[in-house]
């Protein structure tokens, strides 16, 4: 019994430490996913574990996801392209299956603080390097202080955190007047940090988490919280707009480069992404069931590119999760995708808790909108946010193996 308790223990360790080295160090958190995985294989009862994973259809939907990749490996010429492929989407056979076992409901607000620490941590050494406190290191520039990864991947890690740090002020009723102001606190800080800092999927997402959070606060006054939403997120995008050059930069960019596409395509991120969408259309054109293969996509791309005499670099990834998929697997690939998503709001529709439902509704809402600029399920952190997030918030904490 004690050594019982001891593993069950030394697992929510271990799964607290990787939440929280998740938006801090990718070495870190490989490490913590092998112990996780020799600790989950260790402490054995395979049958029990099994039958838990087969009672999620989200957990299945994510097998069934990454083997889709592993069958395209049959009609994909770059099999080591294809390899490394399989390698990143592993974490939906399983870190995914494994953590849905290994999380317990009463560590939940555990793994909350500890992502939201992180978070906490990083702003905090952003807002130093951003007032030249201390040196830019790791990512980081003074200009787009994000030191311990890329805008890309950090300003939607900090949409997330701020969107939870709302709901925390918001609804939960339990914690003290303390947790509250400072929560209060960081969710102004994680907002002004959001727009000095470049990412700028990571800002639609965290507009878009905010309107989603209002709506939540007023449920049934639905006319009221459309107005409360048209009346904030104007103010937020001038005031952020107005106060800093960053996000003023890089909104006009976005705005130059659609207008003026032809001259901008090749030399921004926005024209180059338009590019990379319309040279990927015609390969989807060609392939539409099941696409080229799991590791064909930079040699597709490139035939196209040359054929269209594009100037754009050729690439392993157009930068948006729903033409990745496309071009590799089909409709077929691009189905299974959004089945994830469907058993996510499907199960949150009907939870039996508030938390389960309004989180569980924001996350995929959260990545079905940023994925459109970048392959979120393809890159490490966002991926292990996605698949650590899922394995708690669609768990019937309820279920017993005895009602196979």
């Amino acid at each position: 019994m004690l050594g019982k308790l001891y593993l069950n223990n030394a697992e929510q360790i271990l799964l607290i430490a990787l939440i929280f080295l998740l938006p801090i160090s990718t070495f870190a958190t490989n490490i913590t996913s092998v112990l996780i995985l020799l600790l989950w294989l260790f402490t054995g009862n395979f049958k029990e574990k099994f039958s838990q994973i087969r009672s999620s259809k989200l957990v299945m939907a994510a097998i069934i996801f990454f083997g889709l990749h592993v069958i395209g490996l049959l009609w994909t010429e770059d099999l080591h392209w294809g390899a490394k492929i399989i390698k990143k989407m592993l974490d939906f056979a399983l870190l995914l299956p494994i953590l849905f076992v290994m999380v317990k409901k009463e560590y939940i607000k555990h793994y909350v603080s500890a992502f939201l620490l992180a978070i906490t941590i990083s702003e905090f050494y952003s807002y130093l390097i951003w007032f030249e406190v201390m040196a830019p290191f790791g990512h980081a520039t003074v200009n787009d202080p994000t030191p311990f990864v890329f805008h890309v991947i950090y300003n939607p890690l900090l949409a997330f955190a701020i969107y939870l740090l709302a709901y925390e002020i918001r609804f939960n009723q339990q914690s003290s007047k303390i947790r509250r102001y400072f929560s209060l606190f960081l969710f102004f800080t994680m907002s002004i940090n959001m727009f000095i800092t470049g990412g700028r999927a990571g800002q639609v997402g965290y507009f878009v988490l905010l309107v989603l959070f209002i709506f939540q606060c007023f449920r049934l006054q639905k006319m009221k919280a459309f107005l409360i939403s048209l009346l904030i997120i104007p103010v937020i995008f001038f005031s952020a707009y107005n106060a800093s050059d960053l996000f003023k930069n890089r909104v006009e960019m976005v705005v130059t480069n659609l207008v003026s596409y032809s001259e901008h395509q090749n030399d921004s991120s926005v024209g180059q992404r338009i590019t990379y969408i319309l040279n990927s259309w015609e390969i989807i054109s060609e392939n539409p069931i099941l696409g080229v293969g799991t590791g064909d996509f930079k040699t597709e791309y490139t035939a196209v590119n040359d054929r269209n005499h594009s100037v754009v670099t050729n690439l392993h990834n157009p930068h948006n999760m729903y033409i990745l998929v496309l071009v590799q697997l089909g409709l077929v690939g691009l189905i299974s995708l959004f089945s994830l998503f469907y058993y996510q709001i499907k199960f949150s529709l009907t939870a039996s808790s508030q938390f389960s439902r309004d989180i569980g509704l924001a996350l995929p809402v959260f990545f079905l909108v940023v994925m459109w600029s970048e392959s979120y399920l393809l890159l490490h952190h966002t991926t292990v946010l996605f698949i650590f997030f899922s394995s708690f918030l669609y768990k019937d904490f309820e279920y017993k193996s005895s009602q196979i």
